[in-house]
């Protein structure tokens, strides 16, 4: 594939693409890093596979793996659930496959389900070639036509990345069998990402509208074979895959809720693989030696402020007293036990993308205490319910917010609801909520993306936090840098827009890790801390 990106690394800078938090003993209080996970021994926090080389080169057929996701997606609809790792995206990825994947050894986007993609000189045009023969699952042909259908279909609903895709493309056409082209209004240097997600699932006609009718079929390694809502997603080969039947007969995907339980469970042997992401659990799985996938993801531990009218959050004194009042390092020691990393930046240090002349909104307890009398004393009554998933670190994260805000003479109600899903519908369906715990996940590979679709003012994932002009105007410059220096200029003033407008609360970047057991073989990253189990196998 021809890549024309000029001057534009979208990868992780993390030395030698790893960040090592070594947390050895000894050493004075100056020497140590504060954000350092307290344990004996060290560990590395890595953007790509990490884990012991896996030497296995005869794949064996059969089998069912069982992967722990971290919720149960909303729906398999791709233009109704985020296509990441923590909100369905691997089991949508396992039933339509994607166009692109994100390679994260050679840092860059390269085609999964398409043959080759290709953009002009200036980034306003790009070729996607795709191979000969493919065919969904029901034998219908994925042609450029069904390509151009399935995206049209996404971008003309409420797509988590429809805004962003209907800002940015002008018009697709058909060239032949086998190609689509893409006009962009503007020089667009990150398109190759947004067909590594959403986009890049391409659905069948016959799937149906997007609703409660939906059918998921698609051209991926994998079809529905069963399904008990709550419980279990269970997955068989697709005998027609376009790579070839896989080598697994089941891929089956449970849904346990806590990290714990999910550590426990593989720890157990009683799944294969899972998704991890709260610091302790994560520094667990590293530390035993496993292999997997991780991306190190921005703003991973959140909470996000509905500004709607009539809302707490409404008043920017409010929000930006509560950043002031939670400090992140409260989060990281109370909640995770010291694990991982507490920053008040959108990109912290270890990203490229760190805005280091820029100041963050550090805790400031007597500033904080200022904008909430003035608020407090224009009617605001002080009153803010925090709502989360009912696990044991939005618990702690409820009792760390509402000790916090109290002390500054608020009044916090905790509200915890059974599942990951009930809390997605409460916040992302209903908008119902003051302060919800979050994550936006923003990735080394390509921040403009999800940038966009949760902090524009024409974008489907604010979720009713609020925009501002001057964080369009960043976005919208980042939207079209075509090299390192200019993206990071725009991310300078992303991150002065955030501490003005505050439409989030900053804790935490998480690892986030798919890993496996020794007798799993095969599995690749993609974009999104997504995993692809087309090639996956088990001895």
């Amino acid at each position: 594939m021809k890549r024309l990106r000029t001057g534009l690394r979208p990868a992780v800078a993390l030395v030698a693409a790893a960040l090592v938090l070594t947390a050895c003993g000894g050493g004075s209080d100056d020497e140590k890093d504060s954000n350092a996970a307290p344990q004996e021994g060290s560990f590395e926090y890595v953007d790509g596979m990490f884990g012991p080389d896996d030497d296995a080169t005869d794949p064996q057929q059969g089998g069912t793996l069982t992967y722990a996701a971290y919720s149960e997606a909303r729906s398999l609809d791709p233009a109704v659930s985020i296509a990441a790792a923590s909100t369905g995206g691997v089991e949508m990825a396992a039933l339509f496959d994607v166009l692109m994947r994100y390679d994260s050894e050679n840092e860059e986007f390269v085609p999964q389900l398409a043959e080759s993609l290709e953009s002009n000189d200036d980034l306003t045009e790009w070729t996607l070639t795709l191979r000969e023969g493919v065919q969904f699952s029901d034998g219908t042909a994925l042609d450029a036509q069904a390509v151009v259908d399935s995206q049209q279909r996404y971008a003309s609903h409420t797509a988590p990345d429809a805004a962003l895709w209907n800002n940015n493309v002008d018009s697709v056409e058909v060239a032949d069998e086998r190609t689509v082209v893409y006009t962009m209004k503007q020089p667009f240097a990150w398109f190759d990402s947004l067909l590594a997600s959403g986009p890049g699932m391409i659905v069948a006609k016959a799937a149906g509208p997007v609703g409660d009718s939906f059918t998921p079929i698609g051209a991926g390694p994998f079809v529905v074979d069963k399904q008990r809502a709550g419980e279990e997603l269970v997955l068989k080969a697709n005998e027609n895959y376009w790579n070839g039947r896989p080598h697994l007969d089941q891929l089956r995907f449970v849904f346990l809720g806590e990290q714990t339980t999910v550590q426990d469970s593989f720890e157990g042997g009683s799944i294969q693989a899972g998704y991890f992401r709260d610091p302790d659990v994560v520094d667990a799985v590293l530390e035993s030696g496993v292999r997997g996938y991780s991306n190190l993801v921005a703003i991973s531990d959140t909470a996000l402020i509905n500004g709607s009218e009539g809302r707490p959050g409404a008043d920017p004194r409010v929000r930006k007293a509560m950043q002031l009042a939670i400090a992140p390092e409260m989060i990281r020691t109370r909640v995770y036990d010291g694990h991982g990393i507490a920053s008040a930046r959108i990109f912290p240090e270890y990203s490229r993308w760190y805005a280091e002349d820029v100041e963050a909104l550090e805790p400031d307890m007597d500033e904080a205490k200022k904008l909430a009398e003035e608020a407090m004393a224009d009617g605001f009554d002080g009153k803010i319910t925090y709502l989360d998933s009912n696990t044991s670190a939005a618990r702690d994260a409820g009792q760390v917010v509402k000790s916090a805000l109290e002390s500054i003479g608020f009044e916090v109600d905790i509200e915890l609801l059974p599942t990951v899903t009930d809390l997605i519908n409460r916040m992302a369906v209903e908008r119902d909520y003051d302060i919800a715990g979050w994550g936006l996940n923003y990735r080394e590979a390509d921040p403009y993306s999800k940038l966009f679709t949760t902090l524009h003012s024409s974008a489907t994932q604010t979720y009713g936090m609020p925009t501002s002009p001057e964080m369009d105007a960043a976005l919208e410059k980042l939207q079209g840098a075509v090299d390192d220096a200019t993206a990071q200029e725009a991310l300078a003033e992303v991150q002065a827009a955030y501490n003005e407008s505050v439409p989030f609360l900053t804790w935490m970047p998480f690892a986030e890790l798919s890993a496996w057991a020794d007798n799993v073989h095969g599995v690749k990253g993609a974009a999104n801390s997504i995993v692809l189990f087309d090639e996956a196998w088990m001895d």
